[in-house]
């Protein structure tokens, strides 16, 4: 089992009584808040240390790392569309021995937690990488990130499978002693199986949901506006697709889950917390707003002083489902 990180909780002093503890515990990891910025989004965080503190973070997770560089897909690879985003990026990235040498030793000085996000064009290749971080310092735990809409291996991503989502798991399960977090699709009809199989392969956490495959197209061209055809979907229009997903996996896997999904403000957070979410992550929303993830935080703890709500895991969990 991989050892358990601790993180001081902080308690939140508001006025001369209120104290409201926004820690939240993992099970492997005790976050000093729920709030997580997600990969892709974040950049490898030094891009956005100028704008925020990131030591005011639950954790944050850097973006996808493969062992060589990735230039990603060809250009135009963003389109807005009616409350979301599509983004056909391509995981581009500087790669693992790049990052070691120049980025990760500029993180260690920051106290919230990092996440790194691994990717694979093999299976061999997840478990190369967790190998090779092992051997580095101010790592808390690994997020697989095995479920990206515009990578695919041979046709397809791992978490589209359960059989597949069980092999990378499993793989990467063996070469690690830190905790693994997988993160699901939403582009699967049965998303409680997929993540069952991720838990049986020894994840300690589960991540939902990635982007929801989609497309854009231009009419007076009459051709799509990505230059990859499909892209990821996310941002506020995918946030109920996201809470369903949530509230079905919470409610039957034994290892906690992350909730990520058009997350823009405190109230979308406190949502997925109260279907059961033990964290979330915050994306799309910090393309927006460098200040999004601080902001949220505050709005949560303004809900908790409001209602009279001392821990932030009170409510984990809590939504009422009588005369359903």
């Amino acid at each position: 089992m991989p050892g358990r990180s601790s993180f001081p909780g902080r308690s939140h002093r508001l006025g001369d009584e209120k104290v409201i503890d926004l820690s939240c515990d993992l099970g492997f990891l005790r976050l000093r808040n729920p709030v997580i910025a997600a990969s892709g989004t974040f950049g490898y965080g030094l891009e956005m240390a100028p704008f925020l503190d990131l030591n005011c973070l639950g954790a944050y997770i850097v973006k996808g790392l493969y062992l060589q560089p990735r230039t990603g897909n060809p250009p135009p690879r963003l389109v807005e569309t009616a409350s979301g985003l599509i983004n056909s990026i391509g995981l581009q990235g500087i790669g693992l021995e790049p990052f070691i040498e120049t980025i990760l030793p500029k993180l260690r000085k920051y106290s919230a937690p990092l996440i790194i996000n691994v990717c694979g064009e093999s299976d061999e290749e997840y478990g190369a990488i967790v190998e090779r971080l092992e051997k580095e310092q101010g790592i808390a735990a690994y997020e697989l990130n095995i479920s990206c809409p515009n990578v695919k291996r041979n046709g397809l991503c791992p978490a589209l499978s359960p059989e597949a989502t069980y092999t990378v798991v499993k793989l990467a399960r063996e070469k690690s002693r830190r905790p693994i977090i997988t993160k699901l699709s939403p582009n699967v009809t049965d998303i409680v199986s997929i993540a069952l199989a991720a838990q049986e392969a020894g994840s300690d956490a589960i991540s939902l949901i990635n982007t929801i495959l989609a497309m854009a197209v231009d009419v007076e061209t009459r051709s799509p506006l990505l230059a990859n055809l499909f892209g990821g979907l996310s941002g506020p229009a995918i946030k109920p697709i996201a809470l369903r997903m949530v509230f079905q996996v919470a409610r039957v896997v034994k290892i906690p889950v992350i909730g990520c999904g058009g997350i823009m403000t405190g109230q979308d957070a406190l949502e997925f917390l109260l279907v059961g979410a033990r964290a979330v992550e915050v994306g799309t929303a910090n393309l927006i707003d460098p200040q999004a993830c601080p902001r949220i935080i505050k709005e949560i703890e303004q809900y908790c002083l409001n209602r009279g709500i001392k821990k932030i895991e009170d409510i984990v969990g809590s939504i009422i489902l009588e005369g359903i």
